[in-house]
């Protein structure tokens, strides 16, 4: 993965895992709810992952956020 592209996701990761925090979820808490594995929103909020849109919007539907919130960084 270019440099660019990993900043971008590290950002991403870290904006996500900041709004989880504020709505007092926890990793396995979130993964629950979008019925996936912990370890891939742990992957995401690390940059490690690069989600999908659809898993983006899950996401930001259960934070209870607009999607484009996730990207203002």
């Amino acid at each position: 993965m270019k440099s660019k592209d990993g900043q971008f996701l590290l950002k991403l990761g870290q904006k996500i895992k900041s709004v989880r925090k504020l709505k007092k979820l926890s990793q396995e808490a979130l993964a629950e709810k979008i019925n996936i594995h912990p370890t891939t929103i742990g992957r995401i909020e690390t940059g490690k992952l690069n989600a999908s849109t659809l898993m983006l919007y899950r996401i930001a539907d259960v934070l209870e956020v607009n999607p484009k919130e996730f990207f203002d960084f």
